[in-house]
């Protein structure tokens, strides 16, 4: 179900992306939307995960560096049926986790110091499958899309918004109009960011219940993630909100109409989701 609801999700954002692009050029518009959107997804397809280990000052750890945390990571890849990810520590005292990373075979997977200090092994564990899911489902790759997705709308957006200070939109032909040049300045970006959003929930959600697979247990991951939400409200963490959606619980922390636009479901959801799984919802499949 999470996956269909993904697809659908991904089709509507690029459908919008093109929509908007013959609203504010017409059929012209609608291929520099198209191009420039490819352009995109290719420069993040390689250097995003670069991009993102340089952004929190991650350096990657061996075996001998952090031997626990190598040999943890390794068995449940294994158990995933996965390549071994390269292993990054981010200096951050909030305790979070990420992965990045254009497919299992270039993947990899950062923890900062703080949730290597509040876990305990079984919880870590249950982190560690999460970050695994998201390789093994290739959910870096289509966050990243989707987010160069939401991030070319804005910009066609506010194209819009100069073409009509600058008296564009009254060739009915080529455009959309001024009234429809309005509407893509306003409701556009709004529409592909809840859209992104529930792109990315769809996939938590699917992580957490192949993380849980992994591991052979949910409970592990429920009690990490109650630690990690409380440990993500009490410690700040010097994060963008760009890349707010790869970390396994937001780092962005925030009440009311922050919370509505977070990349991330509620946590009580999340929680109740992965203590009903029962013993059969358990099976891993790799």
């Amino acid at each position: 179900m999470n996956t269909l609801k993904t697809i659908f999700l991904m089709t509507a954002l690029t459908l919008l992306l093109v929509t908007i692009g013959n609203l504010v050029g017409g059929r012209s518009g609608m291929m520099i939307a198209f191009v420039f959107a490819v352009g995109m997804n290719f420069f993040s397809y390689w250097f995003s995960d670069k991009m993102t280990l340089r952004m929190y000052r991650a350096r990657e750890v061996s075996q001998a560096q952090e031997p626990e945390l190598y040999s943890l990571v390794r068995e449940l890849a294994t158990k995933a049926r996965l390549p071994m990810p390269k292993i990054y520590l981010t200096p951050g005292d909030q305790p979070n986790a990420f992965a990045t990373g254009r497919n299992p075979q270039n993947a990899a997977i950062a923890v900062t110091n703080g949730i290597l200090r509040m876990l305990q092994p079984d919880e870590l564990a249950g982190v560690i499958a999460h970050e695994l899911a998201h390789v093994k489902n290739r959910d870096i790759l289509i966050g990243s899309i989707a987010a160069t997705l939401a991030g070319a709308i804005a910009m066609l957006a506010n194209m819009a918004q100069w073409a009509m200070i600058f008296g564009g939109g009254d060739d009915e032909e080529e455009g959309g109009g001024i009234l429809a040049l309005l509407i893509t300045a306003i409701v556009s970006p709004i529409a592909a960011m809840l859209i992104q959003m529930g792109i990315s929930r769809s996939r938590e959600y699917l992580a957490d219940a192949t993380a849980a697979r992994i591991v052979g247990n949910s409970f592990g991951l429920a009690n990490a993630l109650r630690k990690l939400e409380q440990g993500a409200q009490m410690i700040p963490m010097q994060a963008t909100p760009a890349s707010a959606h790869l970390f396994i619980v937001n780092p962005l922390r925030g009440g009311g109409l922050a919370n509505l636009f977070s990349t991330h479901p509620p946590m009580q959801k999340r929680i109740a989701k992965l203590e009903s799984m029962k013993q059969k919802d358990l099976v891993y499949a790799a």
